[in-house]
């Protein structure tokens, strides 16, 4: 499906009397963002996931003249609890909103912990051109400086643009406009806290985005990742590389998975030791995909190991949560290794 932007005078100019302004979706699923105080110092320590969504938008004066939003709670707990079933039942109602035609914008409200999964999750699976927002918060809206209201007030800033047409999923936290397929969350409690390999795509500046570059890798629009009749994900497992690494732990992870996301060192270097377990992970029908915990970088094929030989794949640049996604996504399409592989180089 389609959808044209709209152009709208936002930002410096006001909305002329001709013009309405943006509907925007607000999803709420919880999290910092709606989290409630508690002890001494609520920076760190609150109840998560406490507040409504609605309660959140009225905290927050201004927004309204941005946009008309609608807001729903879909979900409320904090996002280090999501599973691949939420990832779909959240994907669902973002696609019910982007092609509603009344709709011009959709933002998901969430816990940051897991923020880029579910980003990138969208950026593969809602073919629309329409804005795609995720935000969240690092201090509850009790909390001294928080950074509730000004995030979600940049959210709708960045919704309401049309600029941000056709940019794919995006993460929207502390004035930065991350790409979904590219950013991580780097901080455990500052509120800089997002950041991404190649920078941000861009800032909120004077309440209105500005873009310095274009996601190129494939995504929303482009991608061929359909999950309107999709019920479940196959398991896919993650397997980091450590001193001492056992073999034990490979076989437990391959015992019920469909794909194994080895975490190598450096470029995806994998222990000796583990190369037997591994292949014969392989036989029991896993596949398996190199990558690296090194946050920066790409995993080439056939360069640490020879991946044509044991017949492995290579993750390429991509973060190991992020490629476990991907993965996932791949194997309900076409389950060959050459189609894997060229997925990890095209998204």
């Amino acid at each position: 499906m389609a959808w044209t932007s709209r152009k709208y005078s936002i930002g410096r100019n006001e909305v002329s009397p001709t013009q309405r302004k943006p509907h925007i979706a607000l999803l709420g699923t919880g999290g910092t963002i709606a989290g409630k105080a508690r002890g001494d110092d609520p920076r760190v320590a609150y109840d998560c996931s406490s507040l409504s969504i609605d309660e959140v938008l009225a905290m927050c004066r201004g927004i309204e003249q941005k946009a008309t939003i609608s807001a729903n709670q879909i979900l409320q707990k904090g996002s280090e609890n999501f599973s691949f079933t939420d990832f779909i039942a959240i994907a669902r109602e973002v696609w019910t909103y982007a092609f509603d035609d009344s709709f011009d914008a959709v933002i998901v409200a969430q816990g940051t912990n897991t923020i880029e999964e579910l980003a990138y999750f969208l950026n593969l699976t809602i073919p629309t051109s329409k804005p795609l927002i995720v935000t969240g918060a690092m201090r509850p809206p009790s909390a001294m400086g928080s950074d509730v209201c000004p995030n979600l007030y940049d959210a709708v800033c960045v919704a309401a643009h049309s600029d941000s047409c056709g940019m794919g999923a995006v993460v929207v936290m502390n004035s930065e406009i991350h790409a979904a397929r590219d950013v991580i969350k780097s901080n455990s409690f500052k509120l800089d806290a997002f950041e991404s390999q190649f920078g941000p795509l861009g800032y909120v500046v004077d309440g209105a985005p500005r873009y310095y570059r274009r996601p190129f890798r494939k995504h929303t629009t482009s991608s061929e990742f359909d999950i309107r009749h999709l019920q479940a994900l196959p398991m896919v497992e993650m397997i980091p590389a450590y001193e001492g690494l056992t073999a034990r732990v490979v076989s437990e992870a391959a015992s019920s998975s469909a794909g194994l996301i080895v975490i190598g060192t450096g470029g995806g270097s994998i222990p000796e030791s583990l190369i037997e377990p591994i292949k014969d992970a392989q036989s029991r029908g896993a596949f398996v995909i190199r990558a690296s915990r090194s946050p920066e970088g790409v995993v080439v094929r056939n360069a640490a190991h020879p991946d044509d030989e044991y017949e492995w794949l290579v993750v390429d640049d991509q973060q190991p949560a992020k490629a476990r996604i991907l993965l996932a996504l791949a194997l309900q399409n076409d389950p060959t290794k050459t189609a894997l592989q060229r997925c990890f180089h095209e998204y």
